[in-house]
């Protein structure tokens, strides 16, 4: 019994037994909770409230099957979301990386070495060494500078995965935006059209005019220079709406160009639905990853103020190594062929000029501009709601007060042109009433292309479309 207990590794056992109680021991520095903020209870505008559902895919709200088309192409093989998903692989390993330091490191080797010993100092003959083993190393976490580090490299990972959100989010904005400025461009192209051949048609009535002697010759003149001014706004036009249909190629992940043939033709805005799904402003920070990444950098830095501070604590290295050892290959293994050893090394910093807390309090400074980022972007977030809300309710009256106009510049156009093809009016009443017809209509099309881009915004602050894709949704976490 006596020869057994010389035979236990006392310093590797009371070594293990340390380690293992290190891992219930409290990690120094601050414990990251998520700011309490003041939000207020509800929007100054406030919609008609709709549910979590809609919101997740807002855009079918638009019931425009083509524009469900482009967005789930895009979601599914965007560029932007292969980069971000790239992120995210890199913040998995990372985390995996830190966890790692948590465990203990063992290596194998061999090896042979041939010595020749000089007979100045030894008659030895030469002599090969033969040895094999494994070898342990292991820090033990004592005061949590690992599990610090753990706790930052898994907040970056909820942080890396909300990105991946975020950029579906945008994506799925940046789509819609896309596909509402290309059904302006054709809109307004359309309009441009019209009032060219309305203008051509106007050119034409003074033209018989002036060969009759009822028209002179400047009314003529001023026909034709209307009607350029108008054909020369169609070139700029068509360069708009090749640069709205190539940018969604490239969103979708396609070449310029590839989408021309699915897009031709003169589409119709998206109709408008019947109500916004808004929520309340505490249900931001839940539904928004901006403000989720935001949060969780915080986390990050948090935990790397108590990474820093253990750093300042003293550290525990254990070691052991177990192999064998011979002159022979074939006598490895064999009886007085095994060796072993054990060690531990406790070493902490006596004298540093204050290295270590500078580094700790460069870190606290550093989450303490964390926290401010976060709490800015809560703010930012908020204005931006309330922004969206305010354009979207004032764009209605805008849309009616200019339909209403469109409707009266047209009327106004065809009676002037009536009137003075009879005789009973002058050019210059015909070449007015038209040009505020051709610009009465133009912002027609803008104010009610501007009321589905501010509503995109709208579900763009609120954070809409991540809740899609599980993928998206930081570990540990669920989508809303």
């Amino acid at each position: 019994m006596p020869s057994l207990f010389r035979r236990i590794p006392w310093p590797l056992l009371a070594a293990s037994l340390l380690a293992g109680c290190a891992g219930f021991l409290p990690a120094v520095g601050p414990d990251h909770t998520p700011p309490a903020l003041t939000l207020p209870a509800g929007w100054t505008q406030p919609p008609e409230v709709a549910g979590s559902a809609e919101l997740a895919r807002w855009w079918q709200q638009f019931a425009d099957p083509q524009l469900d088309t482009l967005i789930d192409a895009a979601l599914a093989d965007s560029v932007d979301l292969r980069q971000a998903e790239a992120r995210l692989r890199q913040a998995r390993a990372a985390r995996a990386q830190a966890v790692s330091g948590l465990f203990p490191s063992l290596t194998a080797s061999g090896g042979a070495s041939r010595n020749h010993y000089a007979r100045a100092i030894s008659a030895l003959p030469a002599r090969t060494t033969w040895d094999a083993g494994f070898d342990a190393g292991w820090e033990v976490d004592l005061f949590g500078a690992t599990r610090r580090g753990v706790e930052a490299a898994s907040a970056e990972l909820d942080a890396s995965a909300a990105s991946l959100a975020n950029v579906r989010v945008s994506l799925a904005a940046e789509v819609a935006q896309n596909y509402v400025e290309l059904r302006l461009h054709q809109r307004r192209l359309g309009i441009a059209r019209d009032n060219l051949a309305s203008q051509t048609e106007t050119l034409q009535i003074t033209e018989w005019r002036n060969q009759a002697g009822l028209a002179s010759s400047t009314d003529v003149a001023q026909a034709r220079t209307s009607r350029e001014q108008t054909r020369a706004t169609i070139p700029d036009l068509e360069v708009n709406l090749a640069a709205a249909a190539n940018r969604l190629a490239v969103l979708l992940g396609q070449p310029p160009g590839s989408l021309n043939d699915a897009l031709a033709g003169a589409g119709e805005l998206p109709p408008l639905p019947a109500r916004v799904a808004a929520g309340i402003p505490a249900d931001v920070l839940r539904q928004r990853p901006d403000l989720i990444v935001a949060e969780r950098s915080l986390a990050a830095e948090t935990a790397r103020v108590g990474q820093k501070l253990a750093q300042r604590f003293p550290s525990l290295n254990l070691g052991a190594s177990f192999g064998w050892q011979a002159y022979s290959l074939g006598g490895l293994g064999a009886a007085g062929s095994l060796a072993r050893s054990v060690s531990g090394s406790l070493a902490g910093t006596l004298f540093d000029a204050g290295r270590l807390k500078s580094a700790v309090d460069i870190q606290t400074a550093v989450q303490e501009e964390a926290l401010a980022a976060y709490e800015a972007a809560v703010l930012g977030a908020l204005e931006e709601v309330e922004n969206a809300l305010t354009a979207y309710a004032s764009g209605r009256e805008r849309v009616d007060a200019r339909r209403a106009a469109a409707a009266s510049a047209r009327e106004a156009a065809s009676l002037s042109r009536n009137l003075y093809q009879a005789g009973l009016t002058d050019f210059q009443k015909v070449l007015e009433t038209e040009r505020t017809r051709l610009t009465a209509e133009d912002n027609l099309a803008l104010a009610e292309a501007a009321m589905r881009t501010n509503l995109i915004k709208l579900y763009k602050a609120l954070g809409g479309g991540w809740q899609v894709a599980d993928a998206g949704a930081p570990e540990g976490r669920a989508a809303p």
